[in-house]
């Protein structure tokens, strides 16, 4: 893979599994366009409930939200900053905001997510699109996420188990809005061009950073959102 984001000129964020002594991880390792290895993150946020029983074979990721400078971005400017978060951690806006606060100028979410086995009915495509339209619009910050599509069948002691991936990859741009987007049957290629500068710029015009109060988020630090001691 380092031969060939160095071949292409290109960035590539590659998914695996990964098995670290007696720990697995859902990780992702960044390739930067020369081909140098920037490094893995390990999802943080692991799901359980039916068709998605990843706490039985990952362990929760200890890297912590990283940022990483890459090379091999066609835009204005000389070195730009993307995140990586996998799947479930596309949920959870404090993990975008931790990498924006970082210096993340794009927002990366490789996804498998689908049909749910318990609910026929429950379709929520739209619900994990709009999510992170926030994710990119709070953050003023593109935002790119690719979800499988297809269907995966496997045999349970209970009987057979489907999911049916429904893919509509999209690409967001830094007030949210859609600019590019795949279906739910097809593979698709999707491209999409920004100016970081300018988007920089935006983002420090719109004051969501400026004007932020750590100082009462103190709440976020707990489960259940009792009352820290100062």
């Amino acid at each position: 893979m380092q031969e060939l984001a160095k071949e292409l000129g290109v960035v590539l964020p590659v998914s695996f599994f990964e098995e670290a002594n007696n720990a697995h991880y859902n990780s992702v390792a960044i390739i930067d366009a020369d081909g140098t290895d920037l490094g893995l993150y390990r999802k943080s946020h692991i799901p359980d409930g039916p068709g998605y029983q990843e706490k039985f074979y990952f362990n929760p990721g200890d890297t912590g939200f990283k940022v990483v400078s890459v090379l091999g971005l066609e835009c204005v400017g000389n070195i730009n900053y993307l995140q990586k978060s996998i799947c479930w951690d596309q949920w959870f806006p404090e993990a975008a905001r931790a990498m924006a606060l970082q210096g993340a100028e794009i927002l990366f979410y490789p996804t498998a997510i689908g049909s749910e086995p318990q609910d026929e009915g429950l379709d929520s495509c739209e619900h994990w699109q709009r999510v992170m339209q926030g994710h990119a619009g709070a953050n003023v910050v593109p935002l790119v996420a690719s979800n499988r599509i297809g269907k995966e069948i496997i045999e349970t002691e209970h009987g057979k188990s489907q999911i049916t991936f429904y893919g509509n990859s999209f690409i967001a741009g830094p007030t949210g809005e859609i600019v590019a987007a795949a279906n739910d049957k097809d593979e698709a290629v999707l491209i999409a061009q920004f100016d970081l500068d300018k988007i920089k710029s935006k983002r420090s015009c719109w004051g969501v950073f400026r004007d932020r109060r750590p100082d009462l988020y103190k709440v976020l630090l707990t489960s259940d959102g009792s009352k820290t001691s100062s």
